[in-house]
This record gives structure tokens, sequence and C-alpha cells, in this order.
């Protein structure tokens, strides 16, 4: 990989981080990958990490996956989270055996939003059901930007979720009920969005309750 663009990438700037990221992808190179990869697991910048993840969707994925699959196993929760974004990104469906009943219940939130967000991508046609099962153990998991992201998940499996959401707003929890109660809304009407009001938890039930879920 080119030096100076290497050690752009490292750069205290983040614009001069998101330039490089963006001639990386630019003029795509197999030999960009590793550099790209690690820095998608340090790089404190929102939009760095989303062009980082661009420069590596312009690469071969027979390059980048098998890199990213090695992230899924790092002790650093962003090395994992950024590269189960990538991989949804990329959308090689050979990556699906990759994504674990583990990474889906990360108890780091971001990490699980991210494998959530790929799984619904990833998922083979026969995998959907158990995939909707798995997520629908989750309902009324974290706080309300987590609970939005579980509503996006299930919706996104489209009918299959629809037995999960019947078994769910039966719960003995009503923040559960509430929760599948929204994400039912949000399948009938993907346009309406979502009743906020549900998702005001109080964090010290959540904290000592949602754990052994």
């Amino acid at each position: 990989m080119n030096s100076a663009l290497l050690g752009a990438l490292a750069a205290k700037s983040s614009s001069t981080r998101l330039k490089a990221a963006l001639a990386a992808g630019t003029h795509p190179e197999p030999g960009f990958v590793d550099a790209l990869v690690a820095r998608c697991a340090v790089e404190p910048d929102f939009f760095v990490r989303d062009m980082l993840t661009w420069a590596l969707t312009r690469l071969p994925p027979q390059v980048t996956v098998p890199k990213l699959l090695a992230e899924l196993r790092c002790e650093r929760a962003q090395a994992r989270s950024q590269a189960l974004h990538s991989l949804s990104k990329i959308g090689d469906r050979s990556a699906w055996p990759a994504i674990t009943r583990s990474l889906l219940r990360d108890v780091d939130d971001e990490v699980a939003r991210a494998a959530w967000r790929a799984a619904v991508v990833l998922v083979p046609e026969g995998e959907r059901e158990a995939l909707a099962a798995e997520l629908g153990a989750q309902l009324g998991r974290g706080d309300r930007e987590v609970r939005l992201s579980l509503c996006r998940a299930l919706a996104a499996l489209g009918d299959v979720v629809e037995p999960v959401l019947r078994t769910a707003l039966t719960h003995h929890d009503p923040e559960v009920r509430a929760h599948a109660s929204a994400t039912e809304r949000l399948l009938r009407d993907p346009d309406a969005g979502i009743d906020l009001p549900v998702f005001a938890v109080d964090q010290d039930r959540q904290d000592g309750s949602r754990a052994d879920r």
C-alpha cells in the first residue's frame, strides 16, 4: 500500500483520514485491505468509518470477506461491529455462517445492532424463520436506539416474523409486549414510523432484568 496513504489513514486530522479513505476507494487495490480493516477497528469518527467501509466495498469480496470474518473474533467491540457493518454492505452471503448467536446477542449493543443488520441482509431463505425467532427473543432489550434497530431488523424479515410477534404480544413483561406491538405496526406500515413513547424504559429495571434474556 502507498506509504503516504497509509500514514494519512492514521493522521491526527479527521478530514485527512476521510480523504485518505476516499482515495483508497476511488483507486482500489487489494493491498489496501489490511490497513482499511485495521483502521475500522480504531477509527473514532463516524464519517471516516463509513468511508472506510465504502472503500472496502470497492474491493473484491474474495479479498475483503476473509479479513472481515477474522475481525468478528476480535476482543475489541468496534472491530466486531465495523466488520459486521462492512459485511452487510458487501452483501456476500457466504459470510452468513459467521453471523453466530453470540454475535446476535453480543453484550455490546453496537455489535448486536450491527449483527442484526448484517443478518437480515445475509440470511438464506431457509433460515429466515429461525433468525426471526432469535431476534424476537431479544424484544425489550436495551435503550430507545437499540429497540428501534431491533424493530427495523425484524420488520425487514417480512411476514415470517408474525408468529414471533404474536407470541411476544402475550409476554408477561409489558416492555416486551410494547416492543412487539411497535414492531408489528412497523411491519404493517413501513412508512408510518414507530410510536416512540413505548421506548421510554426504566433504566434501573432494564439493567437488572435483561441480562438473562
